[in-house]
């Protein structure tokens, strides 16, 4: 009984020095932060070659859940990239990290192979 008293109390004080700040008095105002130097470029996307693309796409077992008519898959698990036709950065981006039931090839595939497949991909769908 008496912890939540001094808790209720506590709230009551907590309160009345919030209302007070609002009661008119000075208004403070924080300063702008100045930032020095120079923003870093944005990385460059890893350039993928298609035909190597096309390659891992089939090593990595891309095609057990996604349909792709270049590859000759007509999988049902995943969504069907030549309907979504996702651009590049979508594909990096889900072969990376995964998404839903995906799973994440970051760790499996390196940099170069997630780009190749992202670059064949997308011109096996024109997306």
């Amino acid at each position: 009984m008496r912890r939540s008293a001094l808790v209720a109390l506590l709230a009551v004080l907590a309160l009345a020095g919030v209302a007070a700040g609002c009661a008119g008095e000075d208004t403070v105002t924080p300063a702008p932060e100045t930032v020095v130097g120079d923003l870093p470029e944005p990385a460059e996307a890893t350039p993928g070659d298609p035909a190597a693309g096309k390659e891992v796409f089939a090593s990595a077992g891309c095609g057990s859940c996604h349909a792709l008519a270049d590859a000759g898959i007509s999988a049902t698990v995943g969504p069907n990239l030549d309907e979504t036709k996702p651009p590049a950065e979508l594909v990096v981006d889900r072969v990376t990290n995964g998404a839903g039931i995906m799973p994440a090839f970051k760790g499996q595939l390196d940099d170069q192979q997630i780009a190749d497949v992202a670059a064949y991909v997308v011109q096996a769908t024109s997306g």
